[in-house]
């Protein structure tokens, strides 16, 4: 099924056709669901979901390469994530 979705920085083939399994089939229903719901959905593919697929939907859904994320905003993730990997 071809999306939006892989034409966003950051979002792959292999990380569309995940977010497809998990019911988000657009761009814009990724950015209803935002960073944190997202991945959340992932995990259920992937429990070990990696702290770079979360700033990776980060950067997808700020429109920018996750490299440019600020320091502040990697912060909160990896918050996120370490919350998201204990439950």
């Amino acid at each position: 099924m071809k999306t939006d979705l892989s034409e966003q920085p950051n979002i792959g083939k292999d990380t569309e056709s995940r977010l497809i399994k998990v019911g988000i089939s657009s761009f814009a229903e990724l950015v209803s669901a935002g960073t944190e719901q997202a991945f959340l959905r992932l995990q259920t593919l992937d429990s070990g979901a990696c702290i770079h697929l979360l700033y990776a939907l980060e950067g997808a859904i700020e429109g920018i390469p996750s490299t440019e994320l600020s320091m502040e905003k990697k912060q909160e993730l990896k918050i996120f994530h370490k919350m998201a990997q204990a439950k």
